[in-house]
Order: C-alpha cells, then sequence, then structure tokens
C-alpha cells in the first residue's frame, strides 16, 4: 500500500487530525445542488437560512483535499475512536474460504452506530454559532440517536421527526432520544404544514426519510435560533464520515495489508462514503485499485434501479434539487426492517462516482439479508443492524466466490452499528414470518413520472 499523506494528519494517538474532502481528488466534480425556483446553483447564503454557517463552507468546498477537526470534536472523538478492524476469524473458517474477511466495527459507542462521528460535529458547529437547536430526521434511529446525545453534550435542543414505521417498530430506540433529551415526533406527522399535506394525500402511510425530511426543514425555517441538520446524502456528512476509512488505512498499512474487495451498505451514502474515502482517492488518483461494493435493499433500490437525475430530497419538495440516482421523491418504500437504508435517492458524490464506474452496486432482499445476519451473530458474537447486514451478506457471498475460484482476497467491511434495538426485525425472521418486498417496474415508473423538469 502506497504510503500517502494521510499518516501527515494522525494525532499520537493515531486519531486521525483532519477529514479526507475525496471530491477534492475527483475529476469530474458531483454536480451542484439547484434552487428548484430559479434551477441556478444553490449560494451559501441560500443554504444558510437551512444549515449552520460552517457546515454550508464544508457542503461547498470541493477543492480542499484535508478540512482540519476541530480540538472539541477530536476530544468527543476520543471517548470512542479509533474504532476496531477486526478480522473476522471465525466467520473465515464457518465459511471454509480463502478469503480473508476484515470488519471495521462502527458500534462500540452508545448511540450504537457510525452516525456520531457527524453529529458530535454538527452539533460542535451548532454550538459555536450559537443556536438554540437544531431539527433532524431519522429512519432507523441511529442518527437520531447520535444527534441527540451530541446536542446533550453541546447543550443544544434536539427536535426529531422519525419515519412513523421505525418509530412504530423500535420504541427503545426512541426513549433513548428521549433519555438525552430530545423530542421525538412520528412522520408525518400533523406538526408541520407539510406533514399534514402528505398525510391527506398518502392516507395511512408508514412515511419515508424523504417525508421526515420535509418537516424537519419546516420545523428548523419556522424557528428562531434553529437550523436543519442531516445524518448522510450531503457531502459534509460523507466528510465528517471519512474517518473510518482514514482509521481503516492506516490500520492497514500498519499490518502490511490492503483490501482488494470494499462492501459498504448503501442508503443515503454516509457509511459507505465514509470508509471507501482514503482508498477512493488513492483510486482516484491512479495510485490503486479496488473493487468498491454498495449494497442496498431490494425493497429500496436507488443505486440499481434508480434513474441518475435531478430531484428533490425531499418528499415536501422544500429542499433543493439534486442530481443523484433516485427512485423519485414520491417514492415511498416498503416498510422494511432496514430504516435506515429507506431513502429515495442516494449521495450526490457517490451517485457520480458510480456512474463513471467507479463502484458498483447490488441490491439483496431483506430475508437473505437476516440469513447472513443470524449466521455472523453464531459465529462473531455480536448481533448487527439490519442495515450493516446488508455489507455482511455481500462479504460472505464474496467470500464464498474466492472459495470456489480458489483465490485469496482480502474482504473489508463496515459493520455499522449493532442491532439490539431490532429485535422485533429477528423475532419475524426467526418466527419465519417476515417477507420480500420488491417494488415493480409499474410502481417505479409511476415514481419517475413525478421527477421535475431536467435542467
Amino acid at each position: 500500500m502506497k504510503d500517502i499523506p494521510y499518516k501527515t494528519y494522525l494525532t499520537e494517538d493515531e486519531l486521525p487530525g483532519a477529514w479526507y474532502n475525496m471530491r477534492a481528488d475527483m475529476k469530474v466534480k458531483p454536480a451542484p445542488l439547484l434552487n428548484p425556483a430559479t434551477m441556478k446553483p444553490v449560494t451559501a447564503d441560500e443554504l444558510e437560512r437551512v444549515f449552520c454557517r460552517e457546515l454550508v463552507r464544508q457542503e461547498l468546498d470541493d477543492s480542499s483535499q484535508f478540512i482540519p477537526i476541530p480540538d472539541e470534536v477530536l476530544r468527543f472523538y476520543r471517548m470512542f475512536r479509533p474504532s476496531p478492524l477486526v478480522r473476522a476469524y471465525f466467520l473465515e473458517k464457518a465459511l471454509g474460504t480463502p478469503a480473508k474477511i476484515y470488519y471495521k466495527f462502527e458500534g462500540n459507542n452508545t448511540s450504537g452506530s457510525h452516525k456520531l462521528n457527524s453529529a458530535v460535529a454538527q452539533a460542535y458547529y451548532a454550538k459555536a454559532q450559537g443556536l438554540k437547536g437544531v431539527t433532524t430526521e431519522t429512519g432507523a434511529g441511529q442518527w437520531g440517536t447520535a444527534l441527540s446525545m451530541a446536542c446533550a453534550f453541546f447543550g443544544l435542543d434536539c427536535q426529531v421527526f422519525m419515519v412513523k414505521c421505525s418509530y412504530e417498530q423500535k420504541p427503545f430506540r426512541r426513549e433513548v432520544m428521549r433519555t438525552y433529551g430530545a423530542d421525538v415526533t412520528p412522520s408525518p406527522s400533523m406538526k408541520t404544514a407539510v406533514g399534514r399535506a402528505i398525510n391527506a394525500a398518502h392516507p395511512g402511510t408508514t412515511g419515508s426519510l424523504g417525508c421526515a425530511i420535509s418537516e424537519a426543514v419546516e420545523a428548523a425555517t419556522s424557528q428562531e435560533g434553529y437550523r436543519y441538520v442531516l445524518g448522510s446524502v450531503l457531502a459534509q456528512v460523507l466528510l465528517h464520515q471519512s474517518i473510518i476509512g482514514l482509521e481503516s488505512h492506516a490500520a492497514f498499512r500498519k499490518l502490511g495489508e490492503r483490501p482488494d474487495v470494499i462492501i459498504g451498505c448503501a442508503g443515503g451514502g454516509s457509511n459507505l462514503g465514509g470508509l471507501i474515502a482514503p482508498f477512493m482517492g488513492e483510486k482516484l488518483r491512479g495510485e490503486a485499485d479496488y473493487r468498491i461494493i454498495a449494497v442496498e435493499p431490494a425493497s429500496c433500490p436507488s443505486f440499481t434501479r434508480g434513474r441518475y437525475a435531478y430531484d428533490f430530497c425531499d418528499t415536501g419538495r422544500v429542499c433543493p434539487l439534486q442530481k443523484m440516482y433516485t427512485l423519485g421523491h414520491d417514492f415511498i418504500p416498503s416498510a422494511s426492517h432496514a430504516g435506515g437504508l429507506r431513502y429515495h435517492g442516494m449521495s450526490a458524490t457517490l451517485s457520480e462516482l458510480y456512474s463513471q464506474g467507479l463502484m458498483e452496486a447490488r441490491a439483496v432482499e431483506q430475508t437473505s439479508v437476516f440469513a447472513a445476519a443470524q449466521q455472523f451473530a453464531r459465529v462473531e458474537g455480536i448481533l448487527p443492524a439490519p442495515e450493516s447486514s446488508h455489507a455482511i451478506r455481500a462479504a460472505i457471498d464474496e467470500a464464498l466466490r474466492c472459495k470456489e475460484e480458489g483465490r485469496s482476497e482480502t474482504i473489508l467491511f463496515g459493520l455499522t452499528g449493532t442491532g439490539y434495538f431490532d429485535m422485533v426485525a429477528y423475532q419475524k425472521f426467526n418466527d419465519g414470518s417476515m417477507c420480500d418486498y420488491i417494488p415493480t417496474d409499474g410502481e417505479l415508473e409511476q415514481s419517475f413520472a413525478k421527477l421535475p423538469p431536467q435542467p
């Protein structure tokens, strides 16, 4: 593995001292966010009505390769970082594969997931700006939990709109948020104008991340001293999550090894983008090559069946337009148990990389995902989150391919968090009552028909 400048930014305790911005190394940059009223790129002033000032600067920066991590954020990170890179010896043995399997485990904090990496950064910048509080959405609840923790640490009010099906499926995740002081509302709700409109248009809906985003943005822009923060999709979030990949890269360098295949689950893109960041940087600069695989649910297949087009980032159409692989802002996926992977679109950065053929994507059904989760739990001793288990499914499949082909490859996947708040899902799988839902071409075409006019 090439000795690259990332090590320059390692602190004495091997914690990265700067985030890596892989957009700086992209020859073709992600398409800009557009103001839907003017169809022109959004300005910093327009974004600052919704987001924190410093986060807007990071969102629009596609030239700075490294952005220093503030000391206060580093101090918080030291409570749970560096996170472990673990070799899955027992899984390798169970599969009888010649492949080496490693996973980067992000579940070793109270929020139970990688989401805390960006939550603490966004809460810090909100506090530094002198805000009263922030609003957000959450799917399965990992992001809401992480943000409620970060807001409690920095003394900020935290208002969370939680996708209704997850609000009902995961009451304990909801109660963790409330324990940290967050106000949690099932979405779509009757609290906001956009929530009332969505309920009227889709009576009895189980909600979606697109719905919850619309409500959270409305709540932020209608309250003095509040801003909206997001746990995935945006460039700023992928930037903060690059700490996952930077630590992984440093650990592999220390081991004298390199991964051949890098796998991450993909909903909006935060975990995948963070895990692959420095490796993709090498690939973009022509210094190394890796197979990079995004794994998404077959029930919400943005990469594998979506359109690469400008679309609203939210169902209520209050957010800017983003060019991304999308199923359409009006698409409401089935109430699958991978709540964090139910977003209708994908990160603009990852979408551009995928469109250039720099990474692969595959969609998997949830019964197959939970079978992989069960196998992993029984041999490796960690109960994985449903989202993470999509990456486990692909890692197992790749390891079995190596076995069939007699190839000894090194596989790295992101274990984004634990599944101890997902026992309703595990119960349904264990009872044999879990089913797979895959949207039909007709259903997707109905959603594509509502895409906005393209610039």
